[in-house]
């Protein structure tokens, strides 16, 4: 039988909810043309974002044509799916600026050029033409009061003592008129979303049937939750961000590193591209061999490499097993740097390297010991290391010890790191 994307879809966890309109017999027979739409309401997508590109990108894969839609437009207004709390109306500049920075980070995913290319449009480009008196007459009269205010991000804001503004209220009726505008400008027949989207992608496909008498099709993906009950996409110092200036490839690295056992494989199938036959074999490693984290390890590569390129994800690796008692075989400057921006560093001149630099001299220059002799103790009872090797007191700090001849690595203890820059 011919696998589908809708298969690969299910089998990898994607799919929530799908409309009863055939969608997979759409899938075998006919080429989808699917849309997924993003707010630009900030400057960067962060992971949380990631799974709606993912499906997107495994569709085009199949042969199928992927939209994105920055909702340039929409986003002027706010989307009430999900929220407590009506949005803050962000500036029409900030709100441009931020579709700029996340049409490039698409391309990290999705083919924008050569066969079966992706789309990404700007739905600023038909909504902010719209006339209000022709949209209310036009498109107003297709939606029902009654089933407007049973949707679910409807109800639970009229419960609330703000309530929920008119504007938000007809957003609705803007990402309906998306898709019908998708569909008649781009033959598009399929939207797909977060799962509190269901509501209005099912609005806009009973618009699109009511207008035209064609069908389209919906899919909702999951609510990504963790094992351990936390948020998804979270660390303790905020999001994790897909913009190397909010978070670094290094921090990325680390964030899918420090996956939990009971998640990695589910994490796998969402976040990268490996063919399921490998995640299952993956998945027996966790189960025979945990203390390992190749699954773990596989991810944080695999998704850093994604998004950052294979030359910022071997500088991410190479931090991560130098700062955890490896010397990796692919060190590089760029590695260095990293390790640098995240422990204390200071410099030292080439000549006394040169000479030779008594360890204890070393750690009370780096501040790892108050004193020559608490050095001298440290170094006896074995707590003293040179680029994960440990050091004996008899042996001098040279400058055959430089990684790269740049760096040097300290470690005094478990957990205290110092990187000694030659100069």
């Amino acid at each position: 039988m011919q696998r589908t994307v809708i298969d690969e879809l299910r089998e990898r966890g994607f799919i929530f909810q799908m409309t009863e309109t055939g969608v997979e017999e759409a899938a075998k027979n006919e080429k989808l043309i699917v849309y997924v739409g993003f707010d630009p309401t900030g400057a960067s997508l962060h992971v949380g974002h990631v799974i709606p590109i993912m499906g997107l990108a495994h569709l085009q894969r199949y042969g199928h044509q992927p939209i994105a839609l920055i909702g340039g437009g929409t986003a002027l207004i706010g989307d009430p799916s999900g929220k407590q709390t009506e949005r803050a109306l962000l500036p029409k500049e900030t709100i441009e600026a931020n579709a700029e920075s996340i049409k490039e980070q698409m391309k990290h995913f999705l083919r924008f050029e050569g066969e079966n290319p992706a789309l990404m449009l700007n739905n600023a480009d038909w909504l902010c033409e719209l006339n209000l008196i022709d949209f209310m007459r036009d498109v107003g009269k297709h939606f029902s009061l009654g089933a407007m205010l049973a949707k679910d991000s409807v109800k639970s804001r009229l419960d609330r003592e703000q309530g929920i503004s008119v504007t938000e209220f007809l957003y609705a009726l803007l990402q309906s008129y998306d898709f019908m505008y998708l569909s008649e400008h781009h033959h598009c027949n399929m939207q797909m979303g977060g799962s509190d989207q269901w509501g209005n992608i099912t609005a806009g496909i009973e618009y699109i049937r009511r207008t035209t008498g064609k069908t389209a099709h919906g899919v909702t993906f999951p609510l990504l939750t963790k094992a351990d009950g936390g948020k998804f996409g979270k660390t303790e110092s905020g999001a994790i961000w897909l913009d190397p200036n909010l978070t670094s490839p290094y921090e990325m690295y680390q964030f899918w590193l420090n996956t939990d056992d009971r998640d990695v494989v589910k994490f796998l199938k969402f976040f990268t591209f490996l063919p399921l036959e490998h995640i299952y074999e993956l998945e027996k490693e966790v189960q025979n061999s945990p203390e390992k984290r190749n699954a773990q390890k596989t991810l944080a590569w695999e998704f850093t490499t994604l998004v950052h390129g294979e030359k910022a994800a071997k500088a991410a690796r190479g931090a991560s097993e130098l700062l955890f008692g490896t010397t990796p075989d692919d060190l590089s400057e760029e590695t260095l740097a990293y390790v640098e921006k995240i422990i204390p560093s200071s410099r030292i001149s080439r000549d006394q390297m040169t000479a030779g630099i008594a360890m204890p001299d070393v750690l009370v220059h780096t501040q790892l010991s108050p004193s020559k002799g608490e050095a001298r103790r440290l170094i006896n009872q074995g707590g003293v290391y040179v680029n994960n090797q440990r050091r004996n007191l008899d042996e001098d700090l040279i400058q055959a010890d430089l990684l790269l001849n740049t760096a040097v690595l300290l470690r005094a203890g478990k957990k205290k790191y110092h990187l000694l820059i030659a100069e």
